[in-house]
Order: C-alpha cells, then structure tokens, then sequence
C-alpha cells in the first residue's frame, strides 16, 4: 500500500496503524501531532488502519516565545 507522508511516497503494509508508521520510520510518538488527510487525529485514533493514498503529515511541536 502506498501513503505519503510530509509530501514523501513511502510504501507500506496493507492495513498499517499510525502508530505502526511513526515506529516503521523511526519517528517518535512524544512531541508530535499527525494529520491524516487534513485532518488532526487524536491519539486514541493512532491504532486506526490507514487506506491507500493516505496524504500523512508529522509535525513536531515547538515550544517558544
């Protein structure tokens, strides 16, 4: 299955979780917000099966001021 995550096509497993994603490339799962398909998905939502062509954003949060 393919997704893209921030703009790079990355091929998967069928029925792979968010949580799955972030630890197949490395990422961490602190510090962190994912959009899926434009759309901020709660971490209780993390274990979700993602579907084919899904447009995944990562973005780490920053503290400042």
């Amino acid at each position: 299955m393919n997704v893209t995550v921030n703009g790079e096509d990355v091929e998967v497993g069928e029925r792979i979780t968010v949580t799955e994603l972030l630890d197949t490339l490395g990422l961490p799962v602190k510090g962190i917000a994912v959009a899926v398909d434009w759309t901020v998905v709660p971490r209780s939502s993390w274990d979700d099966a993602l579907t084919e062509g899904a447009k995944i954003e990562v973005v780490t949060a920053v503290q400042g001021g």
